[in-house]
């Protein structure tokens, strides 16, 4: 079996599912929570409500899950004697890297699948928003998607390289608050080259948030996507070279 059936094959019983449901649930959640609190209607219909749920669950908290997902699914490799097994295996460390990566971004796209879904069943049955949410999100849920993969693919690295569950997690939460600062200031270049920045940048697509136009254009599409797949295959280069340079523990 290859490394990628392999990999989701663990999957079955994985605490990861739970994560993918409950993070975008808490985002929905809160956001409707908040406006409800305030008593105040959504302004700009689908828009307001998108603005809510999304841009803030960008900033923090789809980092800290894609984290938490890399976590769990490299947690199997540093229990018992499996990481021995994994080294000795007869298969290139790309393979493994790449079995990794590709679980995480079905993860990814389970996610956000979840939290669309959210979106529209809150704006039709809670808020009874006229119309649907608009198409111009698909495209965004798409590049949003994309945005998940450098970064779940730096943090499959320091979860490949550290024992501790928590740790890489912990990463995840300076370098969102980086990538937090870099669009606040304006500096979109460094954001959009940090991986966490990218994901933040991707979440307010659209939006008209921080360095955001306000509109879905192609060429924030393309832009967005080129980084995330350039920033991707460079942290998933570098990680599958050093899983080579590692050894039987």
């Amino acid at each position: 079996m290859g490394s990628v059936g392999a990999e989701f094959l663990k999957l079955k019983r994985s605490l990861s599912w739970a994560v993918v449901l409950l993070l975008p649930t808490v985002a929905i959640v809160t956001g409707t929570a908040t406006t409800l609190a305030s008593g105040h209607p959504l302004e700009d219909g689908w828009h307001t409500l998108w603005m809510r749920v999304v841009v803030f669950y960008g900033l923090f908290p789809l980092a800290i899950g894609v984290a938490t997902l890399a976590s769990l699914v490299w947690r199997v490799e540093h229990q018992g004697g499996n990481w021995n097994a994994l080294m000795s295996r007869s298969v290139p460390s790309a393979h493994v890297v790449l079995g990794k990566l590709s679980v995480l971004a079905v993860l990814a796209a389970a996610m956000q699948v979840v939290l669309v879904a959210g979106v529209v069943v809150v704006g039709e049955l809670v808020f009874a928003l006229p119309g649907t949410l608009p198409a111009r999100y698909l495209p965004a849920s798409v590049v949003i998607v994309l945005a998940c993969l450098p970064v779940a693919a730096l943090q499959s690295g320091l979860s490949m390289l550290m024992r501790s569950f928590a740790a890489p997690v912990a990463v995840a939460l300076p370098g969102a608050a980086a990538g937090v600062l870099l669009l606040m200031t304006g500096l979109e270049v460094p954001a959009t080259v940090l991986p966490y920045g990218l994901l933040g940048r991707a979440t307010q697509l659209g939006t008209g948030m921080f360095i955001d136009g306000g509109a879905v254009t192609a060429g924030a599409v393309t832009t967005s996507a080129a980084a995330a797949l350039v920033l991707t295959a460079a942290i998933t280069a570098a990680t599958a070279s050093l899983l080579d340079r590692l050894d039987i523990r």
